[in-house]
Formats: structure tokens, sequence, C-alpha cells
């Protein structure tokens, strides 16, 4: 196995990313080809005995089964051979790499992982009760508590099923192209706005606290200072 890319690096789409020793898979491929071709000649031998009565049934279809496993083997095998390289299907940047160079592929098993900087969302999971409410938010915003930064969501999806156990709605919050410091797996909040109301809001400074007693001084019509 051959690596050409390496954890954190951007790749166009079609980059080769990795390059695979086919010539094993090219040997079995060959095997396969041959063992497809004497399973098909001794089924049609088969079949012309059978139509003169020589042989049973019952070899007829031992006969056939054995050239559609045959059959089988010689497209699998013809895949394995065919993926001789691997290219990045999209332009994106390499998230995670799954072997090492000099390892054996196995089928069936992650190589690499990427992801596409310009798509990346936020899932979020949606109280059933709150549903009516969240689909007519006018604004959404993403929070990631972590580094302190919050982010105005470009669009809103959310998903027509509810989970019947946990009577949750899943909702994808798509984000803006190519943001500083988020990357996929990231833990994030997600911030509807339902609604708006006047609030009458003080500074954190001007609250005194005495024991369990919080106020503040409020300034009346004639300026005199009153605490409340």
């Amino acid at each position: 196995l051959e690596v050409r890319v390496d954890a954190g690096q951007r790749v166009k789409q079609g980059e080769l990313l990795m390059r695979l020793d086919a010539r094993e898979a090219a040997g079995s491929d060959a095997s396969a080809r041959a063992t497809l071709a004497q399973a098909g000649a001794a089924y049609e031998r088969s079949r012309n005995l059978h139509a003169q009565k020589f042989i049973s049934q019952a070899a007829l279809d031992q006969a056939a089964a054995a050239f559609k496993a045959a059959q089988g083997a010689a497209a699998a095998t013809g895949a394995g051979a065919s993926h001789g390289v691997v290219t990045a299907p999209i332009a994106g940047v390499v998230a995670q790499r799954h072997v090492e160079p000099g390892e054996m592929a196995t089928p069936g098993l992650p190589l690499i992982t990427l992801f596409d900087p310009k798509g990346m969302r936020v899932i979020a999971s949606l109280p059933q009760y709150k549903l009516a409410e969240l689909r007519k938010a006018g604004r959404a915003r993403v929070e990631f508590p972590e580094t302190g930064k919050w982010i105005d969501v470009q669009r809103v999806e959310i998903l027509p099923t509810v989970d019947a156990r946990s009577r949750t709605a899943t909702a994808r919050l798509y984000l803006p192209e190519n943001l500083e410091g988020v990357v996929p797996g990231m833990y994030a909040r997600a911030h509807f706005t339902i609604g708006q109301a006047k609030k009458l809001t003080v500074p954190a400074a001007a609250v005194l606290r005495r024991g369990e007693v919080t106020a503040v001084y409020v300034l009346d019509d004639k300026g005199a200072a009153s605490l409340r």
C-alpha cells in the first residue's frame, strides 16, 4: 500500500490518495477467469448430454450451479483487480488516515476519511413539543463553548420524522464556508430565536449583594436614589 497524503492535508477532487499493490488481485482474477471458462465449457457439455438423455437433471443442475458460482467469483476478483488506485471523490481535507504505508488493505474497512470545509453542519436533537415553534424560528445561531465562538447559521433543515424512543426530531444547521477553528466532531449548542421581547437589564457591576439580598439603586423623577 502506497500512501500519498496525511491527516490535515488539503486535496483536490480526483487527486491520487493511495495506490494499492494489485498484483495478487490480478493473479486471483486470472485464476478465477480460467475456472469460469472451465465451468462454462462443462456446463455446455452437460446441456448437450442432458438433451441426448445421457445424464440426469440433477447432474445438469450441478454443472449449472458450478458455472454460476464461477461467474460470481470472477466478478468479485475482477472488481478487486480494478481497484488499484484510490482517488479523492471530493475536494476537501484529510480528516483521518486509517492505514499506514506498507499495510494490507482489508476489504470493507475504510482507508481514509475526508471532509469538505465548505459543507459542514451541526446536528441537533429537538424535543417534539417544541417543533411547531422551532419550524417558525426566524433565526438560528450555533455556539461552540470550548472556543467561545458564535456563528450565524446559513440554513436550517428539520427532518420530518420523530424518534419514538427519545421523542426528538433531528435538525441540520448548515454553517458558512471555511470557518476558522471549527472542525468535524466538535461539540456545539444550537440556539433558535422564536420570538422577541423587551426586557430591562442592568450591568452586573450595578448589582449589590448584601447577605441573601440582591438589589440595585433606582433613581426617581427627582434624581433621588432608593435601594430596591
